[in-house]
């Protein structure tokens, strides 16, 4: 059984990768999608951890503690689930014919964009929930542009937005556990 279900997520994910690396979509959304993908290198994280800090209230050091955390976790189990599966990029195994950014290891599986993307959306967004909408916006916009760009094959950033979330989530809820305990 699970193997059946592991060939059709392979084939369902070839069969993506196919009609992404042969479309050619208008100038707007490459720039989009590469603007999207250079933010998650963690430029984007930072900023947003800087407005953060800057302007975030009394729970500033919570919510910055609770992305750190939940981005630390994140990059240690990406790294290692990486070297576990050895999944090999979708641009490794056939061209792309309108990006061409290299890519920042070998493997594929889970998304390390991915993941760091959604525990910072989703941690930060439990703190300022009026910031929710854009957070996932940006985590999103990562998360596709992966694919589009030929870096990851689609259960590559679904796995890594589930893995983000509910590291953002259990973060959070440890960060608030925390501070409220820290005042008894």
């Amino acid at each position: 059984m699970a193997a059946s279900v592991l060939h059709w997520l392979e084939t369902g994910d070839h069969r993506v990768m196919r009609r992404v690396n042969r479309w050619r979509p208008p100038q707007w959304m490459r720039l989009w999608m590469v603007a999207a993908t250079r933010g998650g290198d963690g430029w984007l994280w930072y900023a947003m951890g800087a407005v953060v800090m800057l302007a975030g209230g009394s729970e500033r050091f919570e919510a910055i503690g609770a992305a750190v955390l939940a981005v630390s976790v994140g990059i240690g189990l990406f790294l290692g689930l990486k070297r576990t599966f050895g999944r090999k990029r979708p641009c490794a195994l056939e061209p792309h014919c309108w990006a061409t950014l290299l890519p920042p290891d070998q493997f594929s599986f889970p998304s390390g964009h991915t993941i760091t993307a959604f525990a910072v959306a989703i941690s930060l967004g439990v703190f300022y929930p009026a910031m929710v909408l854009g957070l996932l916006f940006s985590a999103a916009s990562v998360a596709v542009s992966r694919v589009l760009l030929g870096m990851h094959f689609l259960s590559d950033v679904l796995a890594g937005a589930l893995i983000g979330t509910a590291l953002g989530y259990s973060c959070a809820a440890a960060a608030h556990w925390l501070g409220h305990s820290a005042l008894f």
